[in-house]
């Protein structure tokens, strides 16, 4: 039998959530994150995470993959989601990708061209040197090394310079080279994906909800925990909806009507970005979907995989 994973994919606020749940749910599946907000353990209720409730019914995972302040890639995620739906589906589980985050879902169908090496120690090394002798001598030594690289950088960004050298130095190969390499899916497996969609302006309205109801639940209390934790700079770094409101809003430079109305129009104009994205990017089963649906799509959406798996071709 082939390798099947299902996604569920679209912009923010279409329902993947509610549809996730319930088609994990039906196939005994697990609900796999592919949001690359809902990743960081800290971050709840502006992320429109799944419930607590929820993710104690069936397992769930890489909802926790990453603590705010550590360094977050598409190419991160990818190859943790291999990984976890390799585990999975070695198991008989069937993986129920969830989420909105097109890069991350496109890196682990199509992969990423090789990631050149990383040399802690070498890259110190070469921090030293670049202390000691300046920004001019190592942007030299890179132009001798990988000439095209030395180009591509003004002589004192130290630090584009210093991992360019890092590269050139731990692998042998010029950044170019990298770059030219065909990419490397990290999960071979035949896909179902389904789109979530709706009119924009069922769409907005959902938004306009959502933000409130975000904020009523207590997404300012969130952030300031947050910040008595020390996690402010890492959460302004993320620049993540609702998290900027909030901590505006205890800065005194936002009032609460304002930061909710703010977030809704951040919500409406990512939706429109990932709409664009998904509609060239990544190939899907578009489906007009409301909340209420969620039962009967699931149900529809089950049925198929298990006939395909009959049928020996998933």
């Amino acid at each position: 039998m082939r390798r099947r994973i299902v996604a569920i994919v679209g912009a923010t606020a279409t329902g993947k959530t509610a549809l996730g749940e319930t088609l994990a749910g039906r196939l005994g599946g697990a609900v796999v994150c592919a949001d690359a907000r809902q990743v960081f353990r800290e971050l709840e209720l502006a992320t429109g995470k799944p419930t607590p409730a929820e993710r104690a019914a069936r397992p769930h995972h890489l909802f926790d993959l990453w603590e705010l302040g550590e360094r977050a890639s598409a190419g991160g995620w990818a190859r943790a989601a291999a990984a976890t739906c390799a585990r999975l589906l070695d198991q008989g589980v069937p993986p129920v990708l969830v989420g909105g985050s097109g890069l991350y879902l496109a890196a682990l169908r199509r992969g990423l061209h090789p990631e050149p090496p990383r040399d802690p120690a070498l890259r110190e090394a070469l921090a030293r040197e670049c202390e000691a002798l300046g920004a001019e001598a190592m942007h030299a030594r890179l132009a001798a090394l990988d000439p095209a690289a030395a180009a591509a950088l003004r002589v004192r960004d130290r630090q584009r310079v210093v991992r360019a050298l890092e590269i050139v130095t731990a692998g042998g190969h010029t950044l170019d080279w990298w770059r030219a390499r065909p990419p490397e899916p990290p999960l071979s497996a035949e896909w179902r994906t389904v789109e979530l969609t709706a009119p924009p302006a069922r769409l907005a309205a959902r938004i306009e909800v959502r933000a409130r109801a975000m904020w009523d639940s207590g997404l300012l209390d969130e952030v300031r925990g947050l910040v008595r934790a020390g996690k402010s700079e890492a959460l302004r770094a993320l620049r993540a909806i609702g998290y900027d409101e909030a901590l505006a809003v205890l800065e005194g430079t936002l009032d609460p009507e304002a930061a909710v109305a703010r977030m809704a129009l951040r919500t409406r104009q990512l939706a429109k970005r990932q709409r664009t994205w998904f509609r060239h990017q990544l190939p899907a089963e578009a489906v007009v979907f409301e909340p209420e649906d969620a039962e009967p799509l699931a149900g529809r959406l089950a049925r198929e995989h298990v006939e395909r798996a009959d049928r020996g071709d998933g």
